[in-house]
């Protein structure tokens, strides 16, 4: 059963969204038994759900008659369906897609770039060659005109992930632009 923990834990995830109160007690436990009991009329113990959501420490793998309740619960006939409905969506699979994107190999030196997200965040990059951008305009962002970092590409639509940050000769930590609803403005300002 240890190859389907993150099965599991996408399955208990998709339970807590249908679950209209939290998970966090014991009460909670009890109270979300009694309800699988009222909808499905089917039984889990309390024990049981509390050692699936880690509320207490035990190595025991989960019965597959459990997993086929919860599954039941966030509709799916067992656990079986659930984890072909996982292989095969599109929500957690790789896919290609098409989207407006700036490459940096595709700049010269000196191109300028303008990038924003939401809610009100917008720099203005200069390409200094070799993926490596500086910070020349900064609007609401935690990025401060003279950051520089690197980056292979921007996606629109897409959260910008930068594996650092440079900052008056001080590497800071990764840093993510557009965590919700990715990059929301792309636009080449000048060519070099």
């Amino acid at each position: 059963m240890n190859t389907y923990k993150p099965e599991i834990a996408e399955l208990l995830l998709q339970v807590e969204k249908s679950y209209p109160k939290s998970l966090y007690t014991s009460t909670d436990f009890d109270e979300f038994s009694y309800h699988l009991k009222q909808v499905l009329g089917e039984t889990v113990s309390t024990a049981t759900l509390k050692r699936l959501w880690g509320y207490v420490n035990d190595s025991h793998a989960p019965r597959s008659q459990t997993l086929d309740v919860l599954s039941r619960y966030i509709g799916y006939a067992d656990f079986k369906e659930f984890r072909t409905w996982l292989k095969t969506s599109v929500t957690y699979n790789s896919s290609f897609f098409s989207t407006k994107q700036i490459l940096s190999e595709d700049l010269q030196p000196e191109a300028e770039v303008e990038i924003g997200w939401a809610p009100n965040r917008y720099l203005r990059l200069r390409h200094r060659g070799g993926g490596l951008f500086e910070v020349k305009e900064a609007r609401q962002s935690k990025l401060l005109t003279g950051d520089c970092f690197e980056v292979v590409s921007f996606l629109m639509g897409q959260p910008l992930f930068l594996p650092y940050v440079e900052r008056d000769g001080q590497r800071l930590s990764p840093f993510i632009a557009g965590r919700n609803g990715g990059l929301t403005l792309l636009n080449r300002i000048t060519n070099g």
